[in-house]
């Protein structure tokens, strides 16, 4: 019997889902894509739903792996978590609750990750930044850079306590001058540069190339 080909979950928020790239659908699809191009890739399923926040997703996590499985009783072999930008959103006014505190914040992806660990290789991105300016989103989410950077510091001190691979993304972003121009106008996804940037920066990771075995691929680029 054929081994199956080795399988990346990527869950998370309507970034992962791509909205806003209307070119290339999104640094998940341009990944998933890519991959397809190259031999004995592993298959890239992107599960991504609009407005999840780390709770949705803890929710949803099993059910979604339990699908996925090509051959009977396998799962899947690693998963990419994407998500805590929505739980950084103050509701209702500009110093209102966030929808998930920070101590929950930190508390559940901690629990998260011990869980999927138990299970499958795991790896986590870090979150981007938004344009304040346009605040509030939907007239009732205010997003703000200080709490996502706040956030983005404890989801990485999480990960490092659970020795799981970190791509940190708000400084590194914010740090190009072109950042406020690769994000849709309203306030918080990215458009299709934005996507294109994101994409630039997972498709180099070495820690998510040294998972799929693709560190000795030529045009797989490394950073």
């Amino acid at each position: 019997m054929a081994l199956a080909p080795r399988q990346l979950v990527v869950l998370g928020d309507s970034g992962v889902h791509g909205w806003g790239d209307r070119e290339g659908g999104g640094w998940c699809q341009r990944l998933r894509l890519q991959w397809m191009a190259l031999p004995k890739t592993p298959v890239v399923y992107g599960l991504g739903v609009r407005g999840d926040g780390l709770e949705r997703v803890a929710a949803r996590w099993r059910s979604e792996w339990s699908c996925r499985g090509e051959l009977r009783r396998h799962v899947p072999d690693g998963v990419l978590l994407s998500v805590g930008l929505n739980d950084t959103a103050r509701v209702g006014r500009v110093d209102g609750r966030p929808q998930l505190s920070l101590e929950g914040f930190g508390f559940g992806m901690a629990r998260l990750l011990k869980e999927m660990r138990q299970n499958c290789s795991v790896l986590v991105l870090g979150l981007t930044p938004v344009d304040e300016h346009v605040m509030p989103f939907a007239d009732c989410l205010w997003y703000s850079n200080r709490d996502i950077e706040r956030y983005e510091a404890a989801l990485g001190e999480v990960c490092h306590d659970a020795d799981v691979p970190f791509l940190p993304l708000h400084q590194s972003m914010r740090s190009d001058p072109s950042w406020l121009r690769w994000i849709e106008p309203d306030g918080i996804h990215l458009n299709a540069d934005g996507h294109a940037w994101i994409h630039d920066q997972v498709q180099g990771w070495r820690a998510l190339l040294a998972w799929a075995q693709l560190e000795t691929v030529s045009n797989v680029s490394v950073r």
